[in-house]
C-alpha cells in the first residue's frame, strides 16, 4: 500500500494537482485523496497543504517528493546496471542541450554512439540555460550541457571546459578581414542573432553594458541552422560557441574570430546532472563521451586562437 499511496502522491505533487495525476494514471480523483490521507495517517504529518486548488508541498512533502523521486532514479540506474550485467545494449538516454551547441560535431557524436549502441534511444531537447536547468531537476533529462555553470544547489557539474563565443561570418565578409572584434566593431555589421532570454544572449547584453555599446539585430532567430545559413551566405555576422560550426569552419565556408571581451573570453561549456541521480549503463558511457570531446574542442579552440 506503501509504494502505491506513495506513487500516487507523487504524481499528484509533480502535476500540481489530483485531477490531472487522475487523468495520467486512469483512477479516480477521491481514490488519489484517500491515499494521499492513508499516506499522512501512517506518516504521521501532513504532506500537502489543505484549501487549495493546486498541490502546495508542506516541508515533509518536499522530503517526501525527493525521496520517491530518488527512487525512481535508483530504480532505472539498476535496470540499466541489470542490462549491462545481460549484455542486452538497449535502453534509453534524454538530453537537455543548449542550442548553441546542436551542430554537425554534436550529431556525429549521438550518431557514433548510436552506431556502436544501436538498442540506445536517444532523444535531445533544447531551450533556454533555465529550461535545460528544470528538465535535469525534474529528471527529464539525464545530462545538461549548458553554457557556463549554474548555482542551483541540487545540480552536480561533471565537466567544465573553456568554450568562449566567437564572431562567425562569410570568408568573403568584411569582419572575416579583422584577426578579433570588440562589441563596437560587431556593432556596425548586420547581425542574426538568437531572442532574448537565450543564453547566448544574455551574455552578449551583459558585454553590451560593459561596452556600452548596444547591439540592434537585423535577424532574430532561435534556429541555429537558420544563423549558420545567414552568415554562410554573407548576408549577416552571427555569434556562436565556435563547436557550433567546426563542420563550416573545416569546410571553410565559415571563419571563426575571437569576440574580444574579459567575460566573454572565460565564458564555458558545463555538463551537468542532478546532485543524487546515478548515472550508470548508457547514460555514464554518453556522459564521459561527450566529456572527452567537450576537452578535445577545446584544446582546438585554444590553438586556433592562439594560431
Amino acid at each position: 500500500m506503501w509504494d502505491n499511496a506513495l506513487n500516487y502522491f507523487y504524481e499528484a505533487a509533480n502535476l500540481g494537482s489530483m485531477r490531472l495525476a487522475s487523468d495520467k494514471i486512469g483512477v479516480a480523483v477521491s481514490s488519489i485523496s484517500r491515499q494521499i490521507a492513508q499516506l499522512e495517517a501512517e506518516m504521521g504529518i501532513a504532506l500537502i497543504e489543505r484549501g487549495r486548488r493546486s498541490i502546495r508541498l508542506t516541508e515533509a512533502g518536499r522530503l517526501a517528493f525527493e525521496y520517491h523521486r530518488n527512487q525512481l532514479a535508483d530504480r532505472e540506474a539498476l535496470m540499466n546496471q541489470l542490462r549491462e550485467l545481460r549484455e542486452v545494449k538497449t535502453g534509453r538516454i534524454d538530453l537537455a542541450v543548449g542550442e548553441g551547441f546542436l551542430g554537425a560535431a554534436f550529431t556525429d557524436i549521438i550518431d557514433g554512439f548510436q552506431r556502436r549502441n544501436p538498442g540506445i534511444a536517444i532523444t535531445v531537447s533544447s531551450g533556454t540555460t533555465s529550461e535545460l536547468v528544470r528538465m535535469v531537476l525534474d529528471d527529464e533529462a539525464h545530462i545538461g550541457m549548458i553554457f557556463n555553470t549554474t548555482n542551483e544547489p541540487k545540480i552536480r557539474t561533471r565537466a567544465t571546459v573553456g568554450q568562449p563565443l566567437m564572431v562567425l561570418c562569410a570568408p568573403r565578409h568584411p569582419a572575416a578581414a579583422l584577426p578579433s572584434l570588440t562589441i563596437a566593431d560587431l556593432a556596425r555589421f548586420d547581425l542574426c542573432l538568437p531572442p532574448k532570454g537565450f543564453r547566448i544572449r544574455t551574455i552578449l547584453n551583459d558585454a553590451e553594458k560593459r561596452a556600452q555599446t548596444w547591439l540592434e539585430p537585423r535577424l532574430v532567430t532561435s534556429s541555429l541552422q537558420m544563423m549558420r545559413d545567414a552568415a554562410r551566405a554573407g548576408r549577416a555576422v552571427t555569434v556562436l560557441p565556435r563547436i557550433s560550426a567546426l563542420t563550416e569552419i573545416e569546410e571553410g565556408t565559415l571563419v571563426a574570430r575571437p569576440l574580444l571581451d574579459a567575460e566573454l573570453e572565460h565564458s564555458t561549456v558545463s555538463l551537468v546532472h542532478r546532485l543524487g541521480r546515478q548515472l550508470d549503463g548508457a547514460p555514464a558511457r554518453l556522459l564521459g563521451l561527450l566529456e572527452a570531446k567537450l576537452k578535445t574542442w577545446s584544446e582546438a579552440d585554444r590553438q586556433a586562437v592562439a594560431a
